[in-house]
């Protein structure tokens, strides 16, 4: 795991993440990881195949939509690029 190091914070904002850390019931420093991974990782983040399946379900596909495109679906394997 990464080390990050973060200098200078006031200290009315240590004091306040002390605090939140012990009403958490955790550490200040398993506090600070707590946020960060919050605002980098919200846990409403899409996802690619629930944000698909959505699209799907809304315009009213069913299985035997995709057996119809899974028939006409070209199975040749495609050959590599020669750039000779």
């Amino acid at each position: 795991m990464a080390v990050l190091t973060v200098r200078n914070i006031p200290d009315e904002v240590h004091r306040a993440l002390r605090v939140r850390a012990a009403l958490h019931g955790r550490s200040t420093e398993e506090e600070v990881r707590e946020i960060l991974a919050a605002a980098v990782k919200p846990e409403e983040r899409v996802l690619v195949g629930e944000a698909l399946a959505d699209i799907g379900r809304k315009i009213g596909l069913i299985n035997e939509d995709f057996a119809v495109l899974e028939s006409v679906h070209d199975k040749t394997p495609a050959r590599p690029l020669n750039f000779d």
